[in-house]
């Protein structure tokens, strides 16, 4: 039996051919295409910064967070090892769980904890470190959990998409939802429709889903934003901002808080 360290221990192949670019690197652009996630992170980081100040300071968390999917993505997809392939999952359920637990509305808690955001915070928490450890048991424990997590986000965006008349948030979770959909398509594709692929010499998809994904990280991070200060902030006025600026037809967006208002 291979080490978990071992180069193509996993027994996840994406379809990009393996070492046609180094001895080192087993799918050249499926690596380096997660370079964008050192990007937004980072960008992240810095343009929600008055946000994070006012709400938490462990959205910066998050943004770190995203850093590590993308560096063990890196490790994974240039070793296409076991250890890399855990890694990359575990990260990713770690990402997932850190923005459940800030930005989840206390309407969706569930009824035996009431509102209680830090009982709610410590079920993620131990939920997470449970299925953390299972994943080494049962790799595919991480799938179901990865699954369930992203089914509940989207029922919730869904419940508040039905809620809201504000056109800053329908139009956030409209793109975020867009953008996902590619990305998710890519990533199928690439999995399951990989014969195709290669016959027509396009490798691609996955590399593409790793740039598509981490563009989503941005609009879902202030969609969520927007969803929470309903609850969360009722008293702040958050202006949705695009960067470099808000005149440009593509731009990321982040959250600034003008001021504040008071609810008689």
């Amino acid at each position: 039996m291979p080490s978990i360290f071992a180069y193509q221990s996993s027994e996840v192949d994406w379809c990009e051919s393996n070492f046609q670019h180094s001895e080192l690197v087993a799918e050249f652009y499926n690596t380096f295409s997660n370079v964008t996630f050192f990007i937004f992170g980072p960008l992240m980081m810095f343009l929600m910064h008055t946000y994070a100040q006012k709400r938490s300071r462990y959205i910066y968390g998050v943004c770190v967070l995203f850093m590590v999917v993308g560096l063990f993505s890196m490790y994974f997809h240039m070793t296409l090892s076991f250890l890399g392939q855990l890694l990359d999952e575990i990260s990713i359920l770690w990402l997932l769980a850190s923005g459940y637990s800030i930005w989840m509305p206390r309407c969706y808690f569930p009824t035996f904890l009431g509102e209680n955001r830090p009982q709610f915070i410590c079920l993620v928490v131990i939920t997470t470190m449970v299925s953390t450890f299972l994943s080494f048991l049962r790799p595919t424990v991480n799938a179901y959990a990865l699954n369930s997590i992203a089914v509940h986000i989207l029922y919730i965006v869904f419940q508040e998409y039905k809620k809201t008349n504000n056109k800053e948030l329908r139009h956030l979770i409209e793109v975020s939802v867009v953008l996902w959909a590619f990305a998710l398509t890519s990533w199928i594709s690439d999995r399951f429709l990989c014969s195709f692929w290669q016959q027509i010499n396009f490798f691609y998809l996955h590399s593409i889903w790793h740039v598509l994904i981490s563009i989503t990280f941005p609009y879902g991070m202030v969609t969520m934003a927007l969803v929470d200060a309903r609850y969360e902030m009722p008293e702040q006025t958050l202006k949705v901002r695009y960067w470099p600026r808000d005149t440009w037809p593509v731009g990321l967006p982040y959250v600034e808080i003008i001021g504040d208002h008071k609810n008689c």
